[in-house]
């Protein structure tokens, strides 16, 4: 037999979004200039990936 469903109050209906959580990103430290960086990404600072130059990064302003 079919059991109607029952009504969902506010409390529990608005506390279901409630453990949506923003998290940290997950820093390391750069191999080649040991700033932090985003795991899998390119080093903002010297622009290395995996042990190889991947964006030139020049330390003069035009």
């Amino acid at each position: 037999m079919a059991v109607p469903k029952g009504k969902v109050s506010k409390a529990r209906r608005n506390s279901r979004a409630a453990n949506w959580k923003i998290a940290a990103p997950n820093l390391s430290q750069c191999p080649q200039c040991h700033e932090l960086k985003q795991n899998h990404r390119v080093c903002d600072n010297c622009g290395y990936y995996d042990g190889k130059e991947v964006v030139s990064k020049n330390t003069e302003n035009k």
